[in-house]
């Protein structure tokens, strides 16, 4: 059974709003990286729409950086799945809207060959473990302190307390530290 990756940007405080933080050439590498072991992107409406056509028309614009580059090409070239009831249609062509039960399609996906799943955002992921669907836990943890914005795994409630062991750290430049975590 392949693994469920979470991976988010948060602050200090746990703020994971993307508008409270800053992205650089370092942190989107590391994330071009991770989108590179996996095949499949599993996200909720809102951060879908966050992300299509933000990274494909990356592609489009010659004067974007090398790594702003490199990351939307490895994000085109994955198969995304996108929870929603309200999405009737979506332009990418690696994209697949499921309306169905959260739990069944991730037990599906985890079935299947390939690489790894990625799940990115809040809602969908928050669910996912609740369900105790997710393996590993990736965080790059920025310098700031937002004080105010949606905070990691509000309002998820764990049936009993979740324990990780951490496997990798680094530290970035910019003082941002990524911290990776197996679900033991």
């Amino acid at each position: 059974m392949r693994n469920l990756i979470y991976a988010i940007n948060i602050t200090l405080d746990g703020c994971c709003d993307h508008t409270k933080q800053s992205v650089d050439d370092e942190k989107l590498e590391y994330f071009t990286q991770l989108v590179r072991e996996v095949d499949v992107q599993v996200f909720g409406r809102k951060t879908y729409q966050l992300m299509v056509p933000y990274w494909p028309d990356v592609l489009k614009n010659p004067s974007e950086t090398k790594a702003d580059t490199d990351f939307a090409r490895a994000f085109d070239s994955t198969r995304k799945v996108v929870f929603s009831r309200s999405l009737d249609s979506v332009e990418d062509k690696n994209t697949r809207i499921v309306r169905g039960n959260l739990r069944d399609e991730i037990l599906k996906l985890k079935q299947e060959q390939g690489k790894y799943i990625l799940a990115g955002g809040v809602d969908i992921p928050s669910q996912l473990i609740e369900l105790g669907l997710v393996d590993e836990y990736r965080f790059v943890i920025g310098p700031t302190v937002a004080g105010e914005g949606r905070r990691l795994l509000d309002g998820v409630s764990q049936p009993e307390k979740l324990h990780l062991k951490l496997v990798e750290s680094k530290i970035f430049k910019s003082g941002c530290v990524a911290l990776h975590y197996l679900k033991q």
